[in-house]
């Protein structure tokens, strides 16, 4: 399959307007990030926006949210990448949802990317746990929200604690969710995972089967905001 689209980040206002090929304003593609301590959530993110990369972690209770754009069948969307620590459960309620900061607009996003590390059986047992409370809890209408299952650190593929063949037949046969092997420190199949994540909510969103989609770098500095 071909995409051809374009991202970049910008320097914008966080009122997630979008533009559409005729002029007419877009809702913003809103994707949450979630994942167990230390499976390299955020360097996937600061490879995507910046395509820079660090060994030293960079643990943080905060969420971050990211502010970018693409341009998806034609037309100009806003992105709001938000980054979230490795939170205890998924909120079942939208009062739950805004009593802990650290998970605010998380029951809204349009699209979930769960990530876990390869080389550690617990953290996709939290991927696992957490696609589970998403269905069971998510807001109402919400049902065809996509979910993404990322496997991290292929770089480290001798590591691995579970083949890939056996994952990737759970995860888009029994789950029926999409499946991406990525390593954000040598930019291996970050630009596909985003890719495949602005495709699955564009096709549900517009109903198109095949979603246009290219990246090009950053132009701009991107806005990023500790919340």
């Amino acid at each position: 399959m071909h995409w051809s689209a374009v991202c970049e980040n910008r320097e914008g206002g966080a009122g997630g307007r979008g533009r559409g090929g005729s002029g007419g304003m877009l809702p913003p593609f809103r994707i949450a990030v979630l994942g167990a301590q230390g499976v390299g959530k955020t360097a996937i993110v600061k490879r995507f926006l910046h395509d820079d990369y660090s060994d030293v972690p960079a643990p943080s209770r905060a969420r971050r949210v990211h502010l970018s754009a693409a341009v998806l069948n034609g037309h100009v969307h806003d992105l709001q990448i938000t980054d979230y620590p490795a939170i205890s459960s998924f909120p079942v309620s939208s009062l739950q949802e805004w009593s802990d900061a650290c998970c605010r607009g998380i029951r809204s996003a349009h699209v979930y990317i769960l990530v876990y590390d390869i080389c550690c059986f617990d953290s996709f047992e939290y991927v696992k746990t957490m696609r589970q409370q998403i269905l069971e809890t998510r807001v109402l209408g919400t049902a065809e929200t996509p979910i993404l299952i990322v496997g991290n650190k292929r770089d480290l593929q001798r590591g691995r604690v579970i083949p890939r063949h056996n994952i990737s037949d759970l995860v888009r046969k029994s789950w029926k969710c999409g499946y991406v092997e990525c390593s954000a420190k040598f930019n291996w199949h970050v630009l596909l995972l985003f890719g495949e994540a602005l495709r699955s909510v564009g096709c549900a969103r517009c109903k198109h089967v095949h979603a246009t989609i290219r990246f090009q770098r950053a132009l701009r500095r991107e806005r990023c905001t500790l919340m």
